[in-house]
């Protein structure tokens, strides 16, 4: 086969995992879009229980109390169809890895997986209280805080974003120390210097109250340790087997 026929073929391959995917998260959507009011209730409830007796969220825009559920629901079909998705990407690019990459990449895909999710759980089930509490308890006498849904949304899928990403921690310090960018030892010297960086990044990414600060500063500094346990005893396991 020619390189004409390979590069056709490989984008009637990607087509095919692109339109399985698309069709995946159309199904979960459709199946999700009759709750989707009630999906955007569970996504606020962590701002409700802390809004004063009789305290309620608003919409501002005439088309907002229908998109902005409507978003939550394609929000949570891309996250029940993401383990598909990403299924379907490793089989596009699995056939042109070797057979130690492939023993690596299928672990660290779940493993990113698992962490995205448990840093969005960690921030709806231990931050939002948190940060939601201090908000409304710093509102000014005679102030009614009634937050804008849309507004609202952005700043839950701002959070999501921040401690998802913050959560993937371990898996970059597992790729940098196995790509040989940087060793374990020069990991472990810089401790230093990334519990400061962690520090910055909760000033930078969460409200200004000094606990939610630390609540995305401390974990990012555990699951920096963590990746570097991992990198240090995979290592160990390459070392035997060589």
């Amino acid at each position: 086969m020619g390189k004409n026929e390979r590069f056709i073929a490989h984008l009637i391959e990607l087509r095919s995992r692109l339109l399985r995917s698309a069709v995946a998260l159309l199904l979960v959507f459709i199946c999700l879009f009759p709750w989707a009011s009630d999906l955007y209730a569970i996504l606020a409830e962590p701002l409700l229980a802390k809004l004063p007796k009789g305290g309620q969220m608003v919409a501002t825009d005439v088309t907002t109390p229908f998109f902005v559920p409507l978003k939550v629901a394609m929000m949570a079909a891309l996250l029940i169809a993401l383990p598909y998705i990403l299924y379907q990407i490793w089989r596009f690019v699995a056939p042109g890895l070797y057979a130690h990459e492939k023993r690596l990449v299928m672990p660290l895909i779940f493993a990113s997986t698992l962490l995205f999710f448990s840093g969005m759980a960690f921030a709806y089930f231990a931050v939002f209280p948190v940060v939601f509490g201090f908000i409304t308890a710093s509102a000014p006498q005679g102030v009614a805080v009634m937050t804008d849904i849309d507004k609202y949304l952005s700043f839950v899928l701002g959070m999501f974003m921040a401690f998802g990403v913050t959560f993937q921690v371990p898996v970059a310090v597992i790729l940098l120390v196995r790509m040989g960018i940087v060793s374990v030892a020069k990991l472990r010297e810089s401790r230093s210097y990334v519990i400061v960086g962690a520090f910055i990044v909760g000033a930078i990414f969460t409200p200004p109250d000094v606990v939610s600060q630390f609540m995305l500063a401390i974990p990012l500094w555990l699951l920096y340790e963590a990746g570097i346990v991992v990198a240090a005893w995979m290592g160990k396991v390459k070392a035997n087997e060589a």
